[in-house]
């Protein structure tokens, strides 16, 4: 998984990220948004794009918000 939407997105979605995301791959996860590990491109478009600095490559996901990649992984039956 490229990249990983953590907590700051909740209640904010900021359309950004997905409007720069060239393939697509940023979907509305209801509270908040979630990029889909397969279809990533791990191009980082979508990282500076974020007005709350929610976007991370997975390798690089701040402690304490590491549950994000598992909850990324379950929202796309991964």
């Amino acid at each position: 998984m490229p990249h990983v939407i953590v907590s700051p997105c909740i209640g904010v979605k900021d359309n950004a990220c997905t409007e720069v995301c060239p393939v697509e791959c940023i979907y509305d996860a209801g509270e908040m948004f979630l990029i889909h590990p397969d279809e990533c491109i791990d191009c980082g478009a979508c990282v500076p794009a974020c007005p709350v600095s929610a976007i991370f490559p997975e390798e690089d996901v701040p402690a304490g918000e590491t549950e994000f990649i598992v909850k990324n992984r379950a929202f796309f039956g991964l």
